[in-house]
């Protein structure tokens, strides 16, 4: 019995495109508008011999004829043409290529990525994006909330963002600007007498609400602890600021947070410094020897311009 088998065109093996170059397509563009070498060369500021090794190297990549040379000069074949179409099309991506990096170095367009921990996230980057947007209404501004000041420094490290908010002082990597002194306070339930003046044993007496002992806002908090004695271990260990004040407002102890936060704070709670005030610094972070466009830098002015609002909610650095 005679077995038929169904023909099977031969694959076509890809053209190595490895050699073609941005300076071939261009001579390519310019010899098919002038139908001329000579002319192309001229338009191109270049020798006729250079237009010519151009086409030529280009055609030899390729494998096919681009050009008819003949008295009328230069005449696109039909795979020249259709060639043709794709250069232009390359070139006319290039230009949006540089049209998106000149936007980007320029004030004219571009996004600015901002990563923070949440209380600086709450209370301090949208009065900037506002600002920003007021004074840059064709920029952009995206914001990303982390767990805390050293996920911020790893996304700014990943190339994830451009600005972050972070605790001073930080490491070499990173140029950094002083925003403001956000100061620890004790927070006492509404009815709970307060001694004056208050001391670190008197503090001692109450019962005391604390977040994870490896929460970036209470290591420093620890160590200032231990500088000065005080000894007393949480009664209760609560990982969200929320819950800690709704804690202390029902009057389960006392609670020691920076105050932004703890923001918005109950009118009804009561607010101490600590017998011996403490602050941490907060400040705006980029990526140390990175080339970064003029957004950015617009960005972080507006953040050192950002209003606080009432006095006693932060110390502003001038």
């Amino acid at each position: 019995m005679d077995i038929y088998l169904p023909y099977s065109r031969p694959e076509t093996p890809m053209v190595g495109l490895d050699g073609v170059k941005l300076s071939q397509l261009k001579a390519l563009i310019a010899v098919a508008e002038q139908k001329n070498f000579s002319e192309a060369a001229h338009q191109l500021q270049l020798s006729q011999s250079a237009i010519s090794h151009a086409i030529a190297t280009l055609e030899e990549e390729l494998g096919v004829v681009l050009f008819l040379r003949g008295r009328r000069g230069a005449v696109l074949t039909p795979v020249g043409d259709r060639v043709l179409g794709h250069a232009r099309t390359m070139f006319s991506a290039l230009q949006r290529i540089g049209h998106e990096a000149e936007l980007s170095r320029s004030l004219a367009g571009g996004e600015v990525r901002i990563a923070s921990f949440r209380s600086a996230a709450t209370h301090i980057i949208p009065r900037a994006m506002a600002q920003f947007r007021q004074q840059y209404p064709q920029l952009t501004a995206s914001l990303t909330e982390h767990i805390d000041y050293a996920a911020v420094e790893q996304v700014l490290r990943d190339g994830k963002a451009d600005v972050g908010i972070t605790y001073l002082p930080s490491t070499t990597e990173f140029d950094t600007w002083e925003l403001l002194r956000d100061e620890y306070l004790v927070f006492f339930p509404p009815d709970t007498p307060i001694p004056e003046p208050l001391t670190w044993e008197k503090l001692a007496t109450y019962p005391l609400i604390l977040g994870p002992d490896d929460d970036a806002c209470y290591v420093t908090l620890h160590q200032h602890f231990a500088h000065h004695g005080f000894t007393k271990k949480p009664d209760y260990k609560v990982s969200e600021d929320s819950t800690i004040i709704g804690m202390v407002i029902q009057g389960l102890g006392i609670s020691i947070l920076p105050r932004l936060a703890a923001q918005p704070v109950p009118p009804q709670l009561q607010m101490r410094s600590l017998p011996t005030p403490f602050y941490r610094r907060l400040g705006v972070a980029l990526l140390a020897d990175a080339l970064h466009p003029p957004p950015v830098f617009a960005f972080v002015d507006s953040l050192k311009q950002v209003p606080l609002g009432e006095a006693s909610f932060a110390s502003k650095i001038a």
